[in-house]
């Protein structure tokens, strides 16, 4: 097998965003964004073939992620991607049922449920309505009568210098020794926001008090009906400060999607509690498939 894997680079994402595309996945780890974000911390390299990206990391080790591109063309039996013992991350619940439809070998699947993105409802998230939203609507109300001068700005590259020093102090606030996955995170905003002019369809927002910025938000669109929330912070100084950004982002760059997708918890419970605590309508199923 002729595995010709190179680096993820800008002067690819044409082409990988036309099989992204293609792919019409709600799965946030395929964006272009989110692989360009991440792409020192996995090692992430891509081969193209006709009508597919293959995607594997190299950090830690060599691990295989799953093809983006046109799958209802593929002749999943006729390529050489499948070698015993080689094992897929987050394969899309449709992928895996074509596989295992097409495939002739068996396939062993582990459901991989830390990472599992999370789907709301655009419109639930930017009104809060209704008892079950009841904390959620105090808490934001709290946030508006305590700091009735704050400002909500749509983030544009002019924004992006002010933003980075934000994330710069959230990171010195919340470091600890053990902060490795945090720092990992900083350098996947630093690579995103530092290239804004360069990576289509990025939205975002932030909030200001007195003129410092005291939270933001970074996503892009997903698929037609879907906006996906890469990155989110706020100073817990602000009581409130969560709850605003993320209605306040929801009223404004939501308002034309159906869904909003805020990613995985990585099977940390702190984390799910969090996102369960905001109804989500769905999930986006991925899964570990092995080639037995």
């Amino acid at each position: 097998m002729n595995e010709q894997y190179a680096p993820l680079s800008l002067d690819g994402m044409a082409a990988y965003r036309e099989c992204h595309n293609a792919s019409r996945t709600r799965a946030a780890d395929y964006s272009f964004t989110n692989l360009w974000g991440w792409a020192e911390y996995y090692g992430l390299q891509w081969r193209f073939t006709e009508h597919l990206c293959w995607l594997r990391q190299t950090k830690p080790a060599v691990r295989y992620w799953a093809p983006m591109g046109r799958w209802d063309k593929v002749d999943w039996a006729a390529t050489d991607e499948f070698t015993r013992g080689r094992e897929f991350l987050r394969v899309p619940e449709e992928l895996r049922r074509m596989w295992e439809a097409q495939l002739p070998m068996k396939l062993e699947t582990d459901e991989t449920r830390g990472q599992w993105d999370y789907l709301y409802s655009s419109e639930e998230l930017a009104a809060l309505s209704g008892n079950k939203f009841h904390k959620k609507k105090n808490l934001l109300n709290q946030f508006l009568k305590k700091y009735p001068e704050h400002s909500y700005t749509p983030l544009t590259i002019d924004c992006v210098e002010a933003v980075l020093g934000m994330q710069e102090e959230w990171l010195r606030w919340n470091e600890c020794p053990d902060s490795q996955a945090l720092i990992a995170e900083n350098t996947a905003v630093f690579r995103v926001l530092s290239h804004w002019d360069q990576l289509p369809g990025l939205l975002g927002g932030f909030i200001a008090h007195n003129g410092k910025v005291i939270a933001y938000t970074v996503g892009e669109e997903l698929t037609k009906d879907t906006l996906v929330v890469h990155f989110e912070k706020g100073t817990t100084e602000y009581k409130g400060i969560y709850q605003a950004i993320n209605a306040f982002f929801a009223r404004d760059a939501g308002k034309q999607y159906r869904y909003v997708n805020r990613e995985q918890d990585l099977d940390d419970e702190g984390l799910r509690k969090a996102k369960e605590s905001y109804y989500p309508v769905d999930r986006v199923r991925k899964n570990t498939v092995r080639v037995a």
